[in-house]
């Protein structure tokens, strides 16, 4: 496999091959056809020629009579907010349970074209060259995206058919620091170096962050751009001393142990979303595949409301992304809202990207924020909810879903998500919930007796509902209530007028294991 990979690296240096492309294809063609690479390369250099998106099928015997049609979809595997809209459909094969098959599609054969990206730039790329019909990306690359084919696309357009998972607020972007480092907030980033993917939802976020902060982010900082990946390995080897990134990295590094989150995106107060954009031709040509592709997007997201973890799980092992921050995302009380209709926050945010990228030379100044409620058709998607039996409530119904049932220690009712707490221990097919954090860091003891391991524990910021990782949150004990906060100032400021004091989570695990499991069992919220 190694081999391969390295022969396919050499190949898309020389332009002969598109890496993006030919790794999917390597992966699924070497289930069929073993190890050998030359069969393998010559079925990866015939699946990229195969660009039409209306052809006939053949095989050894000369033509079937079936008319092909490509259905080609570019993703982000990695990127959470996107798996509804990809890694979901494609592994549990819920397109082909929706794609029509009477009519004008009786004697029709698809061809089903995956490919998996870190970024949304590629996605555009292929899209322009009609080598992707429909594209999964962020609000800033989708502006790019749909204004990009207004100058290039030769009388084709991108529409903006759908939302995938969003925020209200602009959480998911995050900036982060080495886990040792004394960096506690972007004032402390001044005179330092900070990388992030420009042109990418997180680059706005950063410039709204540093400018609020009243921090210039052209004279006290130096900006460098760099793909999560890179700025992963550069926070690890300290060559850059923050990263600010999209979902999940975020919270994907501190889970990982090396870096800390100093600011998170809802802190810019403004709202972002990944969707789906298809080219105009495809859609008009085949209004009904791009209605079977809602359809299976939205049974992907009830399949992670009714099973998050189970799902989350799965994910783990088709993106290599840990299936606790596929949880955190996208789970009850998530860090995102899986919600696919085009709202006034998707307009916003499509506004918001206008403006900041004619800020920093992305886009020219013809570009007009104005215009952003013209690049969007939820037609489609009306269709697909019709057909499914799906209302506009069921979708909200499913979009709101939080911490609910019974408290995992002491079987009270859980009525409160913003004072909730979850574990998950490792090995366990699901989440534990709390009525409140006292009762999830009293399991957390008994369960340490055992000799358990917990692979996670969440909070939630007790004044904005965020959900947290446990171990980097801020604590306020107040008489028999415990609150978490992401800040330390928001700590601080209730720890003041409770006339308390902030406590780090260690802290908080020494106190409740000097109480007696009897002692500690009796304490209610």
């Amino acid at each position: 496999m190694f081999n391969q990979w390295l022969l396919l690296h050499s190949l898309s240096e020389m332009g002969a091959v598109d890496l993006g492309r030919e790794w999917s294809c390597m992966t699924i063609k070497q289930l069929s056809f073993g190890n050998t690479i030359f069969p393998l390369l010559v079925a990866c250099l015939t699946f990229t020629s195969g660009c039409s998106g209306d052809t006939s099928a053949t095989n050894a015997g000369g033509t079937t009579g079936k008319r092909v049609i490509r259905i080609a979809i570019g993703t982000q595997d990695q990127t959470i907010n996107t798996v509804t809209g990809g890694a979901v459909i494609r592994e549990e094969k819920l397109l082909e349970k929706y794609l029509p098959k009477t009519g004008k599609y009786q004697n029709v054969e698809y061809q089903i074209e995956w490919s998996s990206y870190t970024s949304a730039p590629p996605i555009t790329n292929k899209m322009l060259a009609n080598q992707i019909d429909i594209g999964n990306m962020a609000d800033f690359p989708a502006t790019i995206n749909l204004t990009t084919f207004q100058k290039k696309g030769n009388g084709v357009k991108t529409i903006l058919i759908s939302s995938l998972a969003y925020s209200p607020n602009g959480a998911g972007n995050a900036v982060v620091v080495p886990t040792d480092t004394p960096y506690k907030k972007l004032v402390d980033l001044k005179g330092k170096t900070i990388s992030v993917p420009f042109g990418t939802s997180a680059h706005g976020m950063l410039l709204t962050a540093l400018k609020n902060e009243g921090i210039d982010a052209e004279k006290d900082v130096t900006l460098v751009s760099q793909s999560p990946e890179v700025g992963g390995t550069s926070l690890r080897s300290r060559q850059i001393d923050a990263h600010a990134d999209f979902v999940p990295y975020g919270e994907l590094f501190p889970f990982r142990g090396f870096a800390r989150k100093i600011y998170d995106g809802a802190q810019t107060g403004n709202p972002t979303f990944h969707g789906v954009t298809v080219r105009s031709d495809f859609a008009k040509e085949n209004p009904e595949i791009v209605v079977a592709y809602l359809r299976a997007m939205l049974e992907a997201n009830q399949q992670f409301r009714e099973q998050p973890e189970a799902l989350s799980a799965k994910l783990e092992k088709w993106t290599g992304v840990e299936k606790e921050i596929f949880y955190m995302f996208l789970g009850p009380s998530g860090i995102q809202k899986l919600d696919p209709r085009i709202q006034p926050y998707q307009i916003t945010a499509l506004k918001n990207s206008v403006i900041t990228l004619k800020r920093i030379g992305k886009l020219d100044a013809s570009a007009n924020p104005d215009d952003v409620a013209s690049w969007t058709d939820d037609s489609y998607l009306q269709q697909a909810m019709k057909e499914s039996n799906i209302s506009e409530q069921d979708v909200a119904n499913l979009a709101d879903t939080v911490i609910g049932g019974k408290d995992a220690l002491t079987q009270e009712a859980i009525q409160e998500p913003k004072l909730a707490a979850q574990i998950w221990v490792a090995g366990d097919d699901n989440v534990l919930s709390f009525a409140s954090i006292k009762n999830m860091l009293t399991k957390l003891q008994q369960l340490k007796s055992e000799g358990k391991t917990v692979s996670v524990a969440f909070v939630h910021d007790r004044d904005k509902g965020w959900k947290l990782f446990a171990q980097n949150s801020f604590y306020v004990r107040s008489g028999e209530q415990v609150s978490a906060f992401l800040l330390e100032k928001d700590a601080q400021a209730a720890a003041s007028k409770a006339g308390a004091t902030v406590a780090s989570f260690q802290e908080l695990q020494q106190l409740y294991a000097l109480k007696s499991p009897s002692q500690a069992l009796a304490v209610t919220r």
